[in-house]
């Protein structure tokens, strides 16, 4: 089975027939959820024609078939975007993963924020002092967001809850496996990360993640609790970097908070940047 068919097949479990309007007939399913010819009716193609989009041997596949997929299983806007990507993976320049200085600058210039560059393979490529206060952890070591999570035992108590963010993460390197196949450090990125028995099962489920904004919320070990308004903002000139940063309302206690560790990440130094090797 290759990542788009267990991709499909895990879609196509979370529904059932009566779900989809189509009539059943009784009798024990082998398989949970639809069946391949059930899908296929429901997108209008031939069971053939689907049973060969998910075992991966279609290399020319259009949009019109990818979206009529993606309708009758109900996808949300990531999920079928991660479709589209493995189906048909996009042809990007590799980048030389260096982060320019006028980025760098912009970092050591956020005082009052968490900011942040994640590279391919979730690497933290750049990051401000409030990044490494937040974090507690000297990030020019532990410069990669998954290896963090979940290997990380502080990452546990400072994401509240825990398992949100550990979700959130699998579900973005979800979405760089689809961009990068076959890549060899991604792929020995995913099975170290395989050592945590929370990482399997969520990698097993096949959930992505493509959330550019949202709420945050964090159990600091010095400030205390904190919710933080995330973004996360593609680098126009660098298709692999995304600047991440967490702020907080203004007036707010999270504010406070964010001042009072902001003060402590003075002492740490100027925005740094490290990470492995694109």
């Amino acid at each position: 089975m290759t990542e788009l068919g267990d991709f499909l097949q895990s879609r196509r479990a979370k529904l059932t027939p009566e779900e989809t309007g189509l009539p059943t007939f009784g009798g024990r399913r082998r398989v949970p959820g639809l069946r391949r010819e059930e899908l296929a009716q429901l997108a209008g193609v031939s069971a053939d024609y689907y049973g060969r989009l998910e075992q991966g041997r279609l290399a020319n596949v259009s949009d019109e078939v990818l979206n009529a997929v993606a309708r009758a299983l109900r996808l949300d806007e990531g999920e079928r975007t991660h479709l589209h990507n493995l189906a048909r993976p996009p042809k990007r320049p590799r980048p030389a993963g260096a982060v320019r200085p006028g980025l760098r600058w912009l970092l050591a210039n956020i005082t009052g924020s968490v900011a942040y560059v994640l590279g391919k393979h979730m690497d933290i490529v750049a990051w401000n002092p409030l990044a490494q206060a937040m974090y507690g952890v000297d990030l020019a070591v532990h410069d990669n967001m998954a290896r963090l999570i979940f290997l990380h035992e502080s990452s546990r108590t400072l994401w509240t809850p825990w398992e949100a963010k550990a979700n959130n993460t699998v579900g973005g390197l979800r979405m760089q496996a689809a961009l990068h196949p076959g890549d060899p450090r991604l792929d020995a990125l995913v099975a170290e990360l395989s050592a945590a028995p929370e990482f399997r099962e969520l990698w097993a489920a096949h959930e992505v993640w493509t959330v550019p904004h949202g709420t945050m919320h964090l159990t600091h070990p010095v400030v205390g609790p904190l919710e933080l308004a995330y973004q996360a903002l593609p680098v126009p000139d660098a298709p692999e970097q995304t600047v991440i940063t967490y702020t907080a309302e203004p007036g707010s206690p999270s504010e406070a908070g964010m001042r009072a560790l902001a003060a402590d990440g003075v002492a740490l130094g100027a925005a740094g940047v490290g990470g492995g090797a694109e």
